[in-house]
């Protein structure tokens, strides 16, 4: 009977002890960049260890799904959900203090969204809500001069995609003051958030130079351009021309050739400029054969790959050695700084370009996308250009890629493609984390195709 009253009496206790518990956590939404770490905060007030206590992290989406448990001592990932292995982590120090905060690492932009913290134990049971915004910096702007405006201003047009959440954009002028945008539009994709911010800028002579801005918590990026006066002046010929009767059929589709003429000019100078400058970053690449898959046939210089219908003799099947799928990898490895080569693909009607994580399995499929460490470019079909990103984005060329450029700013996260015969942007992969890991240049010529793709993918010398 004593026994009986002391453990009710004890089980009264605790159960008054839980009762004054209560789960806490931020009062905001957390916002934090894609690629680090972020700590999402649950604690118990008053303090007492939770060590003893089942600490379930859910993420609250269709339908939730498992982020981490920890449960009888221990962490429990059987069920965890796959995009979250090894990314997570409790502190059991933290855990003695009444602290579960979750620590995710190497966020992406798809961890964004809502999570549930709930703690329980026989006597108690608590949960709290976190809500995280995980920021991606998009595509570096670009400029077009669009068209002419009724009033004698010329219609700036800047364009940038892949941001997260929405950026904030500015048009400023040369004191980087703010102008007064047009028209803004934003539109929401598989890549993020893509803005259009539409500008007109008139002719002053001490302020011809123009920036447009976007605007995050975490980033800021910006373009330039200079508009020379000669292209005001098209418009001052127009309205010229205009006042003689007889000539403004003449005039108009003079002044709009010229127009053209001066605008593609300017687009392209300004390309070639940006192109040259990653251009400075060149190194010598060559392939390794001792990477290359068995009917891949590597010219005796190195700079070359061939698929063939017979496999190369000889061969010695090592862990480095591509046995699933016909590709060949760079001798170099990089694991800083930028670096810039070429590839031609010319005659090819399939190919797949870029770079990988060295430590890629060679062994059997792997999903080429950048979580598994592949950062790529193909053409397929002849004619079907494709960035294989997270998701696969089509990609529109206007014409026929012969020799494709690769650029690589490792810091920055950045993996860029260019068409060098137009020195036009093929594709950029952003805000990557590349972390401490080792990139190889990577290449695959594809099959034969019964002769159709036969010609070779040759590593060229960098052209002016």
């Amino acid at each position: 009977m004593i026994i009986c009253v002391t453990l009710l009496t004890l089980y009264s206790f605790m159960k008054s002890q839980s009762e004054g518990l209560k789960l806490f956590g931020p009062e905001t939404s957390l916002t934090a960049v894609a690629g680090q770490d972020l700590v999402l905060p649950c604690f118990i007030k008053p303090n007492i260890s939770a060590v003893d206590m089942t600490v379930k992290w859910l993420r609250l989406k269709d339908a939730a799904s498992l982020v981490h448990l920890y449960k009888d001592h221990e962490n429990r990932i059987e069920n965890q959900a796959q995009s979250y292995r090894g990314r997570t982590s409790l502190d059991i120090k933290e855990l003695q203090k009444g602290n579960a905060s979750l620590k995710l690492s190497a966020l992406r932009v798809s961890d964004e969204g809502r999570y549930k913290c709930l703690l329980e134990d026989k006597f108690w049971y608590d949960d709290i809500t976190v809500q995280i915004i995980v920021e991606a910096r998009g595509g570096h702007p670009v400029i077009t001069l669009e068209s002419y405006d009724n009033s004698g201003g010329i219609n700036l047009v800047c364009e940038s995609r892949g941001w997260n959440p929405e950026p904030k954009v500015l048009w400023l002028d040369r004191e980087r003051s703010p102008l007064p945008a047009k028209d803004t539009q934003i539109h929401r994709d598989a890549e993020g958030f893509s803005v259009k911010c539409c500008i007109i800028v008139y002719d002053h002579s001490n302020s011809n130079r123009f920036y447009c801005r976007l605007l995050q918590q975490h980033h800021m990026i910006e373009a330039e351009v200079i508009i020379s006066r000669n292209i005001f002046n098209v418009w001052k010929w127009v309205v010229g021309i205009s006042i003689t009767a007889g000539l403004i059929g003449l005039g108009i589709i003079l002044m709009g050739v010229i127009y053209h003429k001066k605008v593609s000019k300017l687009q392209k100078q300004t390309l070639k400029a940006d192109f040259i400058r990653k251009k400075r970053f060149s190194v010598d690449v060559t392939l390794d054969p001792d990477t290359a898959y068995p009917r891949l046939r590597v010219s005796a210089n190195e700079k070359a790959v061939t698929y063939e219908d017979i496999e190369q003799e000889n061969l010695s099947d090592t862990p480095q050695r591509y046995t699933y799928y016909p590709c060949v990898l760079g001798k170099q490895r990089f694991f800083s700084g930028r670096f810039y080569y070429e590839v031609e693909v010319r005659g090819k009607t399939e190919w797949t370009l870029g770079v990988v994580r060295e430590n890629i399995y060679r062994k059997e499929w792997i999903p080429w996308k950048p979580l598994n460490g592949f950062w790529l470019v193909e053409l397929r079909n002849e004619n079907r250009y494709r960035a294989l990103d997270d998701h696969v984005v089509r990609l529109t060329l206007r014409e026929k890629v012969e020799k494709v450029g690769v650029f690589v700013d490792y810091e920055e996260g950045l993996v860029s493609f260019y068409d060098v015969n137009t020195s036009s942007h093929i594709y950029s992969f952003t805000d990557q984390s590349f972390s401490i890991i080792k990139l190889c240049p990577f290449f695959c010529p594809r099959y034969n195709d019964n002769g159709k793709n036969a010609a070779p993918l040759i590593i060229t010398a960098l052209s002016e």
